[in-house]
């Protein structure tokens, strides 16, 4: 059994791809320092954590079924730490995270840390809504801080967002039998600061300081700017009766979001309404008083929460310049089409390689050895007792063709 397990549970939009990238490319190294990450593919505790909590994924639940007990399982068969790491846990119901903890040996004595790293509702605001618009929305900026900012939180929209982004209940869901000295928060550095910063607190927490890591990044979750985001709702909202959610993934989400339109830096970026900033401030004191009252680790510094002053030039992704979703929106036909004639390009080699194929099929029918073969199998096929001799020798060379 564990003797020390690291769970981290979100939240989402805090340098949480970067993290299970590394720990994922890197998980001989961290074996040889007797560390375990429990993963024969990059997204096992995403299925882990839809096992967990029985959350619909677009199909992968199916998929998911017995994931979390199989990690829980290699977790309790390894001697020495393991790390556990998907954002999508902070969402999980008390019981689940009872459960959760329980399995990985919690009660058995192995010593359970929970990890929670944060970011300023500034910024994890708008990537909500950019990550919603990502996964198919076409709700509007503007109806998705009504939802947010709504006392009773009784819409989907709400119910996810707080779930995820309430720092103080997600502590108290997953970190009530724990004792404090072993719930870390770690907070994301301001913008602007020193590129590795979060990097050292997570690797402080996790005890991975000294370990030889290959920290370059090949998987991350890129944001967009304001008008970029606005083009992605109204394709969704253009294409989404008629888009199957397997190819939304690889052409929506993959294609144009991540890979064409997150370059295009220059473009205003998406920001938290100034009139709605006073609101978030509030909301932030009384979540860095409770966090202090408790008495928790904490990685960084809590002043990190308060987040940026409003922004000056505010860019509304619900009313954005027309010209600057044209330019984007020339950047992503562009990439459709390049898309198109690869994919039209390797269906050619395709095709070219089956017609080889039936060159070569039809040039050995032309063989003497062939023509013999169909000459003695039609004599065969002529009588009874030849057509049971031949049934009999397929049966015994395993094959059914004309030729025998």
């Amino acid at each position: 059994m564990s003797t020390r397990v690291l769970l981290h549970v979100g939240t989402p939009k805090t340098g949480t791809s970067y993290l299970q990238d590394v720990l994922y490319r890197n998980r001989r190294t961290l074996a040889a320092a007797d560390i375990l990450y429990p993963a024969d593919r990059f997204d096992a505790h995403f299925l882990a954590a839809l096992d967990l909590m029985r959350l619909p994924w677009g199909g992968l639940e199916a998929e998911a079924v017995g994931a979390w007990d199989r990690l829980a399982a290699r977790v309790r068969g390894h001697h020495g730490t393991a790390i556990i790491s998907h954002e999508i846990l902070a969402t999980a119901s008390r019981s689940q995270a009872g459960r959760a903890l329980e399995s990985l040996g919690h009660r058995a004595g192995t010593e359970v840390h929970l990890v929670l790293s944060v970011r300023d509702l500034v910024r994890q605001i708008p990537a909500e809504w950019q990550e919603n618009v990502k996964h198919r929305q076409a709700l509007t900026y503007g109806a998705f801080l009504d939802q947010v900012q709504d006392p009773q939180r009784e819409s989907r929209i709400a119910t996810w967002f707080w779930g995820v982004q309430e720092i103080p209940d997600i502590l108290n869901r997953w970190g009530h039998d724990l004792p404090p000295e072993r719930v870390h928060v770690v907070t994301v550095p301001p913008a602007g600061g020193p590129h590795q910063l979060l990097w050292k607190r997570f690797s402080l927490v996790l005890g991975l300081d000294g370990l030889d890591l290959d920290l370059e990044a090949e998987r991350a979750n890129p944001s967009l700017g304001a008008p970029e985001t606005a083009l992605l709702r109204r394709v969704n909202r253009a294409a989404n009766r008629e888009l199957n959610p397997g190819d939304y993934r690889p052409l929506v989400r993959e294609l144009l979001a991540h890979q064409t339109l997150s370059k295009r830096t220059r473009s205003p970026r998406l920001a938290l309404p100034p009139d709605v900033h006073p609101w978030t401030q509030e909301v932030t004191r009384s979540w860095i008083a409770e966090i202090e009252e408790r008495g928790y680790d904490v990685v960084g510094d809590l002043h990190d929460l308060v987040g940026a002053p409003p922004v000056t030039q505010y860019a509304d992704p619900d009313h954005p310049a027309e010209k600057q979703v044209a330019a984007a929106a020339v950047d992503a036909i562009k990439a459709l089409l390049l898309e198109g004639a690869r994919l039209r390009q390797s269906e050619e080699r395709l095709r070219q390689e089956l017609r080889d194929t039936q060159v070569a099929l039809e040039r050995s029918y032309l063989r003497p050895t062939y023509r013999w073969r169909e000459k003695v199998v039609r004599r065969l096929q002529g009588g009874a007792v030849g057509r049971q001799l031949l049934a009999g020798y397929r049966r015994v060379r395993g094959r059914s063709s004309r030729s025998a």
